[in-house]
């Protein structure tokens, strides 16, 4: 490898990537109808947790612009909720306020945080998500110099728009950085057609690349893999 594509930054995703994302989910949706039990009943007796669930994502099969911004589509889902129970809607910046806060109650795998503090001192950090976690809530967003949410900067992946902005945030060329995320098509596809590297994050031993024809620029099943990944780089 000639120096000059050395990696000089990497891009994490987030859910899914730092910290399992569907019990977080289920956790919030299960405490947010309860809250909803409490301060807007009319609500939680009209509609389950999975009937909830349901309308957003038929909310979002409808108005696909909400993928830029999952809050949004909450929000807007919860308010239809709201109008059709005949319920206070003066109660929805509570129930999103309820809900943002178990929604980030997130706790990173075990490798990430000391990942993180290896990584820091051999390369700048960044982010780029297309969900709504909140870094500075999570208590990690001094790990990164740059973190870009499709929600702010208006655009998602797999847009190369965003992977693009990021690096150009942290002043660094797309070939000397790496993206590291779970999901072949936003995260290796994405990034790689930005003319990123592209580290698949794969703890479960999936072969799903192979069946969507996605060569990743390499495949790590933890934070070790991938710093060994990111030594081995360094040092060509």
């Amino acid at each position: 490898m000639n120096v000059t594509e050395r990696p000089r930054a990497i891009l994490f995703d987030l859910d899914d990537t730092l910290w399992p994302i569907a019990p977080v989910i289920a956790e919030a949706e299960t405490t947010l109808h309860a809250w909803l039990a409490t301060h807007a009943p009319k609500v939680a007796h009209a509609f389950s947790i999975e009937e909830l669930r349901a309308r957003r994502m038929a909310l979002l099969a409808a108005e696909p612009h909400y993928h830029l911004d999952l809050g949004k589509l909450r929000r807007a889902a919860l308010e239809a909720a709201f109008a059709h129970a005949g319920e206070d809607l003066a109660h929805i910046d509570g129930a999103m306020a309820h809900f943002f806060a178990a929604r980030n109650a997130v706790k990173p795998y075990d490798d990430v945080l000391p990942g993180l503090l290896h990584l820091a001192d051999r390369v700048t950090l960044g982010a780029v998500t297309n969900g709504n976690a909140d870094l500075e809530v999570i208590g990690i967003a001094h790990h990164f110099k740059v973190a870009l949410a499709a929600s702010h900067f208006g655009k998602a992946k797999p847009d190369p728009a965003i992977f693009l902005a990021a690096c150009d945030a942290l002043g660094v060329e797309p070939r000397h950085a790496v993206y590291v995320g779970d999901d072949l098509r936003l995260d290796v596809e994405g990034a790689q057609k930005a003319g990123l590297r592209a580290v698949w994050m794969n703890r479960t031993g999936s072969s799903a690349h192979v069946e969507l024809g996605i060569v990743p620029d390499a495949i790590c099943t933890s934070f070790e893999e991938l710093i060994a990944w990111l030594e081995q780089q360094l040092a060509d």
